[in-house]
C-alpha cells in the first residue's frame, strides 16, 4: 500500500518539476489544449539570458560614451541597437515581423532544451513580452526619479513658458508635416494626418536621462523642457487619440477628445492638491513602520498606483508617476527617497533604452533595397519638420531674459518610443504605406540619436548658474 500511494502521487502531474530530467515533463506556465507549449523554466533561462545582454550592452555603450563625453543614455541607445534587430539580433520582438528562429537567444535555447519548433515560438512571444513589460516598468522608474528630483515650484513658476512651448511644440509640426506630405508629396488626407500626428511626439525619458546627467534638471531650461514635455505627452495622446478615430470612422470624436483634455487636467491638478494635503501623513505613516524597506516600498505603492490611475482614465501611466515624484519630492523625505530608488532605476531605466535601441531598425536606412528609397526622401522631408518644428517652439518663451531657448526646441526633438507607437498604430491600421512607415521610422531614429550629444553641449556651460538662480529664487 505504501509504494502504491507513493508511486501514485509522485505520478501526478504536481510533482513532475522534481525531476526535469527529460525537457517534456517541464511543467507549462500557459498552454490550451492543441496550443504549443511554453515552459517556464526554459522561459526564465530565456528573459536571463536578454537581461544579461541588456545589462552587457548598457554598460559598454555608457561607459565608451561617458569617455568620449557623450552622454551615456546615446550608448544605452546605441547598445540596443547593436544587440537589437539591426545587428546581433540578441534581442528582437515579434511585433517587428521576427519570429524565434531569429533570435539569436531562443536558437541557443532551443539548441540546449531540445524544444519543438512551435514551443520555441510560443516561448519567444512570451518571453519578448516579459521583456517589454520590464522595459515600461523602466520608464515609470525613471519619470517618477524624474519627478521627485524636480522642483514643483519652478515647475509651476515656469508653467507657461512650458505650455506654450508644449502647444507651439505640436501645432507647427503637425501642420507644416501634413501640409508638406499633401502639397510636395500628394499623400492622402488620412495618411498625411497621421504621419503629421507622429511628428507632435517627444519621448520625455531620453530627454530627461541627459538633463539629469549633466546637471540640468533644475536650470530654467531643464525645469521648462520637463514641464512642456509632459504637457506635450497629454497633447500626443490626445493626439493619437483624434487620429485613431478619424481612420476607424472617417470623423473625429469631440467627446472623446474633451473627455481626454478634462480628464489629464484634473488627474494632475487632483494629484498636486490631494498630494500636498496628506503628504505629511504619508510621512508619519512611514515612520511608524518598522519591517525592511519602509520608504521605497511605500513610495513605490504611490507611483505605481497613480500610474495605474493614469493608464486607468487613458493617459500614460508614466503621467501618474511623475505626478507622484512631484507629490513626494515636496515632503521632508525627498532626499531619503531618491538616494534608495537610485538602485532601483539602476535596474529598470537601462532595460528601457536598450529595449528603444533594440526596436530599431536600421534596415530602412538601406537606399540598395528599391521599397526604402521613397521612405528615406519622405523621411528627408519629416526628419527637417520635426527638428525645426521643436526648436521654434523653443523661441516662443517669453520674460525669461538669459534663457538658452535653442536648447529649451533641442530637447524637445526626440520622438524615440512615441513616434515608434505611432508608426506602429498607423501601420496596423493600413493608415501608412510602407514608404510612409519607412519614413517616419527613419525620423525617430534620427531625432532621437542626434538630441542628447546636441543638448549636451548647448548646455554643458549653462547648469551651475541657472541651477544656482534657481534655488536663490525659490529661498
Amino acid at each position: 500500500m505504501k509504494d502504491f500511494l507513493l508511486s501514485s502521487l509522485f505520478s501526478q502531474p504536481m510533482f513532475a518539476w522534481s525531476f526535469p530530467i527529460d525537457p517534456t515533463s517541464l511543467p507549462v506556465l500557459a498552454a490550451a489544449e492543441g496550443e504549443a507549449e511554453v515552459q517556464e523554466p526554459i522561459l526564465v533561462a530565456g528573459v536571463l539570458l536578454s537581461l544579461v545582454g541588456i545589462y552587457f550592452a548598457s554598460k559598454v555603450g555608457g561607459e565608451i560614451c561617458s569617455r568620449i563625453n557623450l552622454p551615456p543614455v546615446l550608448g544605452e541607445l546605441v547598445g540596443g541597437v547593436i544587440i537589437g534587430t539591426s545587428a546581433l539580433k540578441l534581442l528582437v520582438f515579434p511585433e517587428a515581423g521576427f519570429d524565434s528562429s531569429a533570435s539569436t537567444i531562443m536558437n541557443l535555447l532551443q539548441t540546449s532544451f531540445g524544444m519543438s519548433a512551435a514551443s520555441t515560438e510560443a516561448t519567444f512571444e512570451v518571453q519578448s513580452e516579459v521583456i517589454s513589460v520590464l522595459s515600461e516598468f523602466g520608464v515609470i522608474i525613471l519619470l517618477f526619479e524624474i519627478g521627485l528630483e524636480s522642483d514643483l515650484k519652478d515647475l509651476l513658476k515656469y508653467g507657461p513658458q512650458a505650455a506654450l512651448v508644449a502647444i507651439l511644440g505640436v501645432v507647427v509640426p503637425f501642420a507644416a508635416g501634413t501640409a508638406g506630405l499633401l502639397i510636395i508629396f500628394d499623400i492622402g488626407t488620412i495618411p498625411a494626418v497621421f504621419a503629421g500626428a507622429a511628428l507632435t511626439a517627444t519621448s520625455i525619458g531620453i530627454t530627461a536621462k541627459v538633463l539629469a546627467e549633466i546637471g540640468s534638471l533644475n536650470a530654467k531650461e531643464g525645469q521648462i523642457i520637463i514641464g512642456a514635455a509632459v504637457l506635450d505627452d497629454v497633447l500626443g495622446i490626445i493626439v493619437l487619440a483624434v487620429v485613431s478615430s478619424l481612420v476607424k470612422t472617417g470623423e473625429i470624436e469631440v467627446a472623446n477628445v474633451v473627455y481626454l483634455i478634462l480628464g489629464a487636467a484634473t488627474f494632475l491638478v487632483g494629484v498636486i492638491l490631494v498630494g500636498r494635503f496628506l503628504g505629511s501623513y504619508f510621512v508619519s505613516l512611514v515612520k511608524e513602520l518598522k519591517t525592511r524597506g519602509p520608504l521605497l516600498i511605500s513610495a513605490l505603492v504611490v507611483a505605481f498606483l497613480l500610474a495605474y490611475l493614469a493608464a486607468a482614465i487613458q493617459l500614460e501611466a508614466i503621467l501618474g508617476a511623475f505626478a507622484a515624484g512631484l507629490v513626494l519630492g515636496e515632503t521632508e523625505i525627498q532626499e531619503d527617497l531618491e538616494e534608495q530608488i537610485a538602485p532601483v532605476a539602476d535596474f529598470f531605466v537601462p532595460i528601457f533604452f536598450v529595449v528603444v535601441g533594440a526596436k530599431t531598425n536600421l534596415a530602412v536606412l538601406n537606399p540598395a533595397v528599391p521599397s526604402n528609397r521613397e521612405g528615406l526622401i519622405i523621411a528627408a522631408f519629416l526628419i527637417v519638420v520635426a527638428i525645426l518644428g521643436k526648436i521654434v517652439s523653443g523661441f516662443a518663451i517669453f520674460n525669461q531674459p538669459g534663457i538658452n531657448r535653442l536648447a529649451v526646441g533641442v530637447g524637445m526633438i526626440p520622438r524615440g518610443e512615441v513616434g515608434l507607437v505611432f508608426a506602429g498604430i498607423g501601420a496596423a491600421s493600413g493608415a501608412l504605406s510602407e514608404s510612409l512607415e519607412a519614413g517616419i521610422i527613419v525620423m525617430v531614429i534620427v531625432t532621437t540619436f542626434i538630441t542628447p550629444p546636441f543638448l549636451r553641449f548647448l548646455l554643458k556651460t549653462e547648469p551651475a548658474t541657472e541651477a544656482v538662480e534657481s534655488q536663490s529664487e525659490s529661498q
